[in-house]
């Protein structure tokens, strides 16, 4: 019998350069209602979003980066992004945003 494949994460850290949202593996929609679970679903005040490890996001899971990445430009401070090769394929070409 296969092992059943990692699930998808979504995590808050708080550093000492402000909050990170962390989204890694598979991000499927369960992986979205336990974040908003623990952190509500108004968008975290963040300094950078890290989906380096992203293997595949969900429709939720893109709507979650996207409000966050839309709540960071409207406080004008921009979310520095690191993105996963999905998710550079999604959100399209790195914008002045994004991080190596």
């Amino acid at each position: 019998m296969p092992a059943p494949s990692p699930r998808g994460v979504v995590r808050l850290l708080n550093t000492s350069g402000g909050g990170v949202l962390c989204l890694a593996g598979e991000v499927d929609a369960a992986a979205v209602d336990d974040f908003v679970g623990r952190y509500g679903r108004e968008p975290a005040r963040v300094a950078a979003i890290d989906t380096g490890s992203v293997t595949a996001l969900s429709a939720p899971a893109l709507d979650l980066l996207l409000d966050h990445l839309d709540a960071a430009e409207r406080a004008g401070r921009p979310a520095a992004v690191r993105r996963s090769p999905v998710v550079e394929r999604l959100l399209g070409s790195p914008g002045p945003s994004s991080a190596g």
